[in-house]
């Protein structure tokens, strides 16, 4: 399909019950800016605000209660619509049959762009294949690089996990692991599962898998502790998100383990973590940037018919190693959030 010429065919039909409609309405937050009109109609840029109509944009992710990995997330989102004059509506869902009912609500809101995540893409499929349908534009973040294009979706903004997991593998070798477990927060997540089999094929040490229920911190940290218990040989705990790297790091004291700690993603705690040593490095797959962009992507497409990558290239956020060597440098965006 010719993404330049996205289609703009009657809308379907809500289908979707009234509360998620209203879930997703409650969720919104609205971010409208001002600014000196140009010529062209479109922004001033030494104002650096656009002054276009304003659109209507809905965020959908998978997130999590508690997992505050997507508060920087939202964060890039909510720059990059005030920037640009958006009413952004947020909502999020772990479970994927009810994040695709959210997007069923943002279709029957008749927004103007839509940005989701694909943790787990099977669900979400026919729901997009909607949104395309009414003429919505949608992209992708963070999960699902390897199904947006036969979404035919617009764009995608995030890090290719398979290549992170072999990056993270390969930094596995160079510290001298040799016992490795990857624990696994949300079984069935894609993306997840990809960055295990990335550290599996660079890894030259032995991998174990953990699957733990990261909606229940308590029941993660005495898995993780048990683990470690059983199996003293264990030295290399990594995590799929920081605040589970954080909870393993308890494990490894309850657990009296010599096991270090490594992890995917960042946040604030984290950083201070590596900072002290309790936590050896971190993959950076920079949210914020990925929240900013989808919503800057869904503007210049509207407004001016651009769209990153050609339409045929993902644009990567990460992966980016964050050790002692350079955890100063970013703690002072991790600080404002951006990082």
């Amino acid at each position: 399909m010719d993404r330049s010429s996205h289609p703009r065919s009657r809308r379907v039909a809500p289908f979707v019950a009234a509360a998620a409609a209203a879930a997703l309405a409650l969720a919104g937050c609205s971010s409208s800016s001002g600014g000196k009109k140009s010529e062209e109609g479109g922004a001033d840029a030494s104002a650096g605000k656009a002054s276009t109509p304003q659109m209507t944009v809905a965020l959908v992710t998978h997130q999590a209660p508690g997992d505050t990995f997507w508060d920087t997330v939202r964060k890039g989102a909510e720059a990059a619509a005030a920037k640009d004059n958006i009413k952004l509506i947020y909502s999020a869902d772990p479970n994927a049959g009810n994040q695709a009912n959210l997007v069923q609500a943002a279709i029957d809101q008749k927004v103007d762009g839509i940005a989701v995540t694909l943790a787990k893409p099977d669900a979400m499929k026919g729901v997009i294949g909607k949104a395309d349908k009414a003429g919505i534009p949608v992209v992708g973040l963070n999960s699902g690089l390897s199904e947006w294009k036969q979404f035919n979706m617009l764009e995608f903004f995030g890090q290719d996990e398979s290549v992170a997991g072999e990056a993270f593998g390969k930094k596995l070798n160079e510290v001298g692991a040799k016992h490795a477990l990857c624990v696994v927060q949300e079984q069935g997540n894609v993306g997840l599962t990809q960055r295990c089999d990335g550290v599996e094929k660079t890894f030259d040490g032995k991998l174990d898998v953990q699957n733990v229920n990261g909606a229940d911190k308590p029941s993660v940290k005495s898995t993780l502790t048990a683990k470690l218990k059983q199996d003293s040989s264990i030295d290399y705990v990594v995590t799929l998100g920081a605040p589970f790297a954080l909870t393993a790091v308890q494990s490894v004291s309850d657990a009296d383990s010599k096991a270090k700690v490594a992890t995917f993603d960042l946040n604030k705690e984290l950083i201070k973590a590596v900072k002290s040593g309790d936590i050896e490095f971190a993959v950076d797959q920079q949210p914020y940037l990925q929240g900013y962009l989808a919503i800057d992507g869904l503007w210049l497409y509207k407004h001016n018919g651009n769209y990153s990558g050609g339409g045929e290239q993902p644009v990567l956020t990460g992966p980016a190693f964050v050790d002692e060597s350079n955890v100063d440098e970013v703690s002072e965006f991790a600080a404002k959030g951006t990082r």
